[in-house]
């Protein structure tokens, strides 16, 4: 995937076409003003990506890998910078055409792709890089510090 620097992206799986619009209304709903940009995997009939958002670089970013993918139904929602999934994920999962989220994620990110006569699909995804050991006394205070820094802990 081929995400800005400092956005976070939402990768999923629906099973109908009024997926863009509905994505785009919670997104708009769950947080007054995000910038996103939202595209859609169309796998019937046209076969296009379609796509929404709230700002128009972060649509075109997502077109272009939803593109790339081209995997039946799966949607992709790049998040502009200072967005979170945490403020929007619920919201997502709640659209009755949502069947599955693969990742959430400001990490980098691998979509693991299997491809037949029929078409392609979404068999998973590698979000982010391999661990490097156990967090010790000071990486859980670093961590607990970070979080009440950035405000989603008191």
């Amino acid at each position: 995937m081929k995400i800005p620097e400092g956005c976070n992206i939402i990768l999923g799986q629906t099973h109908f076409l009024k997926t863009v619009e509905d994505l785009f209304e919670v997104m708009v709903t769950a947080v007054p003003e995000i910038k996103f940009g939202l595209a859609f995997c169309e796998s019937s009939g046209e076969c296009l990506v379609r796509s929404e958002g709230t700002d128009k670089e972060l649509q075109k970013i997502a077109e272009k890998n939803a593109l790339e993918l081209s995997t039946g139904h799966a949607f992709l929602i790049i998040l502009g910078k200072g967005f979170y999934p945490i403020n929007v994920l619920n919201a997502i999962k709640s659209v009755p055409e949502v069947c599955n989220i693969f990742c959430a994620t400001a990490n980098p990110v691998e979509v693991v792709i299997a491809e037949s006569e029929q078409g392609r699909g979404i068999l998973g995804v590698i979000d982010g890089l391999k661990s490097k050991g156990i967090e010790k006394p000071e990486d859980v205070k670093k961590r607990k510090e970070f979080l009440r820094q950035i405000g989603y802990k008191l």
